[in-house]
């Protein structure tokens, strides 16, 4: 019998919160910020915050932080939708916060009414001077003992676009010798004369963060806000709002986010890869972004499976990217479809093999019967792979050699006879025989080899451009760098191969299809790809190479 999973902590509370009639059910919610791509950090929560939904008959919501409307745009809306879809989930509502910016207005003038918030007209640089440090409190300015009239017309006067860009602001009214920074009057309205991409330019004021975000929860009936470790500080401030407003008490918990080796999370890092040309754009097989992955060959299953084995926790740590390779691996071997490719082709001659003549060969789809098999034709002249012939064999080589014998997969045992150089000393053609009683399938055992090569028919294979990613950058954490994180970045990140030759089935391919190419590694069809050319991304190598790396440092 296998051993239970334990809880992590934020199960712990939600298992409480149940039992002692806290809540008859649950409901969480995702709030990206509609600015970028979701990255893999993203992946872990919706993984989160979607699974305890599932695993306690709860909902999630899907709602948008759409708050500044000058880094925000519908081409991120659908993206992350569509992410979301990928990895499996599907949420209850779709929300955005601007669909509450009316009630946030109300709420705002609740507090001015309350005397707990008021319109600053100070500079940026003067509240920043006012606020103090950690170790010396702030000092109120004279704008802060506005009576709630005047305060109540300046801010009608904000909404209706009177003032400029940074002219004025409104701040709630807390304390300025408040020993946490964040408590200190911050400010809940700016003023931003910006298209917003759902309510146009009905609005010139919008909420911060910190005054959209909790008041959301509250009035979507949230019970657990789940965000990272960096808004620990902010929670004191959710709860104050909350408690003022008098409005339904959602509460905000704090977990560890995703940190992970060989990689930057940060949007502003990220986009700088994107507009400075060192990656394609956002989905980049290189980059950290769902939709990279996705068209890198990665599975939804296998970044579910990667975020469970790495749980939830307290404290920040980071996670090796081999560990999500793992689990890529783990799926793939199960799943992806064996099929043959030759990446540096060179050609292989079978001089006793008839002229013309064409087999169609049975081969296996993958590790067990139940992906069935396929055909692939077989004929006199094949590609093989440059790599599996040496012209003085090494120890141990059970390749082809001079005079050597290697079997052709699900074909023959063929031996090398003789070998062609062009000017350059380049092998142009390997001559073998081949032996017909050794047919993989109705073999007499009456020759044994310890070698097995991939390779494909010359007169039906189709030629494919193949794309080899590797990690972006050659630092753990690139941002430990002592100059510039990009200074870090791999340059064999990508290497393309432009004339590689495929089996006639891939030619067949689709973008969701998975594939190992034998020996090689895991491949996909990448979106570039046209009737009149071919292209697949590697997915991942059949084996950690940094890991053997990392042993020979």
């Amino acid at each position: 019998m296998s051993e239970e999973k334990s809880l992590n902590f934020i199960e712990e509370i939600i298992e409480e919160d149940l039992k002692n009639g806290k809540y008859k059910s649950i409901l969480t919610r995702f709030p990206p910020e509609p600015n970028g791509y979701l990255h893999i950090g993203h992946a872990k929560s919706i993984c989160l915050n979607f699974g305890l939904g599932i695993k306690y008959g709860g909902k999630t919501n899907l709602r948008f932080d759409d708050t500044n409307p000058v880094t925000e745009d519908t081409e991120y809306v659908d993206s992350i939708k569509d992410d979301i879809r990928w990895l499996g989930f599907e949420w209850a509502n779709e929300f955005y916060a601007s669909d509450y910016f009316d009630t946030l207005y109300e709420y705002a003038v609740k507090l001015i009414g309350k005397e707990l918030a008021y319109v600053d007209d100070s500079s940026s640089d003067e509240i920043a001077a006012l606020k103090g440090t950690p170790t010396e409190p702030g000092k109120d300015n004279r704008y802060r003992s506005r009576t709630i009239e005047e305060n109540l017309q300046l801010f009608a006067d904000m909404k209706a676009g009177k003032y400029q860009d940074g002219e004025k602001v409104l701040r709630a009214k807390i304390d300025m010798a408040h020993p946490n920074m964040l408590m200190r009057d911050p400010i809940l309205y700016r003023i931003k004369h910006a298209h917003h991409h759902r309510t146009g330019d009905k609005w010139c004021i919008y909420p911060m963060y910190d005054f959209a975000h909790g008041q959301s929860d509250s009035i979507e009936n949230i019970t657990h806000s789940i965000c990272t470790l960096e808004f620990i500080p902010h929670r004191e401030l959710y709860d104050w709002l909350i408690e003022k407003l008098e409005i339904f008490p959602s509460h905000q918990y704090e977990f560890a986010r995703l940190n992970m080796t060989y990689t930057v999370m940060s949007k502003r890092r990220l986009l700088q890869l994107v507009n400075e040309g060192h990656v394609t754009g956002w989905d980049d097989p290189r980059m950290p972004t769902i939709s990279a992955f996705r068209r890198k060959g990665y599975t939804a299953a296998a970044i579910r499976d990667f975020c469970d084995r790495i749980g939830i926790a307290k404290r920040e740590n980071f996670i090796d990217l081999s560990l999500l390779e793992f689990c890529l691996r783990e799926d793939l071997n199960k799943t992806a479809r064996r099929v043959m490719a030759v990446l540096d082709p060179v050609k292989l001659i079978i001089d006793n093999y008839e002229d013309g003549k064409v087999e169609e060969l049975t081969t296996e789809n993958g590790p067990d019967a139940s992906m069935g098999t396929r055909i692939v034709p077989f004929s006199k002249e094949l590609w093989i792979e440059r790599e599996d012939f040496m012209e003085v064999p090494a120890k141990k080589w059970f390749r082809l050699a001079p005079g050597a014998m290697v079997r052709l997969k699900s074909a023959y045992i063929v031996q090398c006879d003789s070998f062609v150089k062009d000017g350059n000393g380049n092998i142009t053609e390997i001559h073998c025989s081949y032996f017909p009683q050794t047919k993989s399938g109705m073999d007499d055992g009456s020759i044994s080899v310890k070698g097995t090569i991939h390779w494909v028919s010359a007169a039906h294979a189709a030629e494919a451009e193949v794309r080899l990613y590797d990690r972006l950058f050659t630092m753990e954490n690139p941002m430990d760098a002592e100059g510039d994180f990009k200074d870090t970045i791999n340059p064999n990140s990508l290497e393309v191969i432009r004339a590689a030759y495929i089996e006639p089935s891939l030619t067949k391919a689709r973008l969701d299809d998975r594939y190992q190419f034998i020996r090689k590694g895991y491949f996909c069809l990448d979106k570039d790809s046209t009737e009149n050319k071919l292209v697949f991304n590697r997915t991942v190598t059949l084996k950690d190479a940094w890991a053997k790396e990392a042993k020979k440092g």
